[in-house]
């Protein structure tokens, strides 16, 4: 059986901490998009370093270049301060800093637009799509989940793909999904396509059309 397009672009994690061991055999948490107890970051430092942080109740996910950890939350006179091992995390809000043992990274500002799409990924998303006019996402996970968030994220809808035809001669992946009261059809091309806000460029061309509703257009990249 061909496999959907999202899973022929398969592109290289955004940090090779993603795919390192981790820690006592655990595996970083997955969480629901609504879940709002686990977050996402994509902090930028001044040193031209960068790395993902994911936090939990009373521990965080430091995924750093060639090794990911795990630690506890710690007491802190402000913001909120992780460490164990030699090595510490401290932020307030969307600013950071962290040492490692061997280095210390200073004045690292969290990169919202990148967070997004680091919390897709490490919530199981395949493959995430975007697009303006008004403002919408998809999120495909499984193979077979499809997430559509519209109207500048005012409605959510999720459907069930029943049929996925991918054509790697074209580059092209069709999805046709329902949901009990909708039926929406998922177009995949691999052809470069630049989002019309940010001018951001992506390997996907993606169009969705919504049975009774519109069309959208727009953008995406496979997560893994």
């Amino acid at each position: 059986m061909m496999k959907p397009l999202a899973f022929f672009l398969m592109c290289p994690l955004a940090l090779s901490g993603c795919t390192s061991r981790q820690p006592d055999g655990e595996n970083p948490p997955a969480a629901s998009a609504a879940d709002t107890t686990v977050q996402t970051f994509v902090f930028e430092c001044t040193q031209d370093f960068s790395f993902v942080a994911r936090t939990e109740t009373n521990r965080i996910w430091l995924f750093l270049p060639g090794n990911t950890i795990a630690l506890p939350r710690v007491r802190s006179a402000s913001g909120e301060k992780y460490s164990a091992d030699g090595h510490t995390f401290w932020n307030k809000g969307d600013e950071a800093m962290i040492e490692t043992g061997t280095a210390e990274y200073t004045g690292c500002k969290n990169n919202r637009a990148r967070a997004i799409w680091e919390h897709a990924k490490l919530n199981g998303v395949d493959f995430r799509a975007v697009g303006n006019e008004p403002g919408w996402y998809m999120e495909i996970s499984n193979r077979k989940a499809i997430l559509l968030v519209t109207d500048y994220g005012q409605q959510t809808r999720q459907f069930t793909a029943k049929s996925i035809q991918s054509s790697p001669a074209t580059r092209t992946t069709i999805y046709h999904a329902v949901n009990d009261e909708t039926r929406i059809e998922v177009v995949l091309e691999g052809s470069p396509c630049s989002d019309t806000m940010s001018g951001e460029a992506f390997p996907t061309t993606v169009s969705v059309s919504v049975e009774g509703d519109r069309h959208y257009s727009g953008c995406g990249k496979p997560l893994h």
